[in-house]
């Protein structure tokens, strides 16, 4: 049986980089921005001008770890302080893993099909980069069944 998977085109990541980056000059934030398709690879990278060269791994791990396990990684922090259950899962995957907010995934209904991850502000500021992004994905595919092509 031939499996179809769904992902996020290189348009679609392009027009999400676009509304993040948006979103980071609106709160004055330079960023880093990462997104992956279904499969976890990295597919589009923005680095605005005066983000921090130490972010950009971090972005593109958030995306990363996002998709791994289907969750933002603010929700998987919870899951990883001592005492809890995935405790020292970020030094897996080759130290893939990042641990704080700012990278969720990307979904059509309960098909992940990518992830996004921001670095260069405060996790709560990373947040509202992805989150925005994440927004104007699910305003686009409300309007018109799914993104454009590019």
């Amino acid at each position: 049986m031939v499996t179809t998977i769904e992902t996020l085109s290189l348009g679609d990541a392009r027009r999400l980089l676009a509304a993040a980056e948006a979103k980071a000059a609106q709160i004055e934030v330079p960023s880093n921005i990462a997104v992956v398709d279904a499969g976890g690879n990295l597919l589009a990278f923005a680095r605005m001008d005066g983000a921090w060269l130490g972010s950009i791994d971090i972005a593109i791990h958030k995306a990363f770890t996002a998709r791994a396990f289907d969750m933002p990684t603010e929700v998987l922090a919870g899951m990883a302080e001592p005492g809890k259950p995935l405790f020292g899962i970020q030094n897996t995957n080759h130290d893939r893993i990042v641990i704080f907010a700012g990278g969720v995934p990307i979904k059509i209904g309960d098909t992940v099909i990518g992830a996004i991850g921001s670095s260069g502000g405060t996790v709560d500021q990373d947040s509202q980069v992805v989150e925005a992004a994440l927004a104007a994905f699910e305003e686009e595919r409300s309007r018109h069944g799914q993104f454009a092509e590019a």
